[in-house]
C-alpha cells in the first residue's frame, strides 16, 4: 500500500462540521443569557412583591437580573474569544 505524504504547502484541516456548531452554540449562549437573566430577576421580583406585599421590589429585581446578564455575558465571551484565538494558525 502507497503512503501518500502531505503537501508540505498545505495545512492540515483543524476544523469540521462539529466544531463549527460548538462554536456557534457558544455564541448563541451569549446572546441568550442577558434575556434570560433580566427575565429570571424579575419573575424574583414579582414573587418578592406577592410575599412581601410590595409593588416596586420587582424594579431592582430587573436591574440587578441585567447587571448579572451583562457580566456573565461578557465572561462567556472573553472565554469564547481565547478559544477562538487558538484555533487561529
Amino acid at each position: 500500500m502507497a503512503f501518500n505524504a502531505p503537501n508540505p504547502g498545505q495545512k492540515p484541516s483543524t476544523g469540521g462540521g462539529l466544531q463549527s456548531l460548538v462554536k456557534a452554540e457558544k455564541l448563541f449562549q451569549i446572546a441568550l443569557v442577558m434575556p434570560v437573566a433580566a427575565c429570571i430577576g424579575w419573575v424574583i421580583g414579582l414573587a418578592l412583591d406577592h410575599w412581601l406585599h410590595q409593588t416596586w421590589i420587582y424594579i431592582p429585581g430587573i436591574v440587578l437580573g441585567c447587571i448579572a446578564g451583562l457580566i456573565e455575558a461578557v465572561r462567556q465571551a472573553v472565554s469564547s474569544d481565547k478559544g477562538l484565538d487558538r484555533d487561529k494558525p
